[in-house]
């Protein structure tokens, strides 16, 4: 997509941010609370090490994605895994190419930490994405478990 931008979350972006959220977690028919909102938005601008942290997609000046990250140490490797925990475009701008970038900006993020892996999970029936997830990464036999 032309006049695409890729870059860190900056203060400026709050409303921006809380508005693409909010739609991501309406895709998966969710809603959370003020207060983790806030508190993940001041997360999301902390420096510590393993706080989240998040890139916003511009096209033509305009908020239109964004991805949320987080390393986290492993006993698999001596290096950190980067659990790539949000990934978000809008509807209208889906397919452009925007969703590819992020995951992208997100591998170089990790390449520069150096990260041993970039990981993420996808519901099975988010199938658009994971025709792009097929393309850019590679499908795992794991099958997630959670407490309830």
């Amino acid at each position: 997509m032309a006049n695409l931008i890729i870059r860190p979350l900056a203060p400026s972006d709050h409303e921006e941010w809380r508005r693409l959220w909010t739609a991501y977690l309406a895709f998966y028919d969710t809603a959370l609370p003020a207060d983790v909102f806030e508190s993940t938005w001041t997360r999301l601008l902390d420096e510590g090490k393993y706080e989240p942290n998040g890139l916003i997609a511009e096209a033509g000046g305009k908020p239109v994605g964004l991805v949320h990250y987080i390393y986290h140490r492993t006993c698999w490797a001596v290096a950190d895994n980067c659990y790539l925990q949000d990934l978000y475009a809008e509807p209208g701008v889906r397919g452009t190419g925007i969703g590819r970038a992020l995951i992208e900006a997100v591998y170089a993020q990790a390449d520069a930490a150096g990260a041993a892996n970039v990981y993420w999970m996808t519901q099975h029936f988010n199938e658009n994405a994971r025709k792009l997830y097929d393309r850019v990464a590679t499908l795992t036999p794991f099958i997630k478990y959670q407490r309830t």
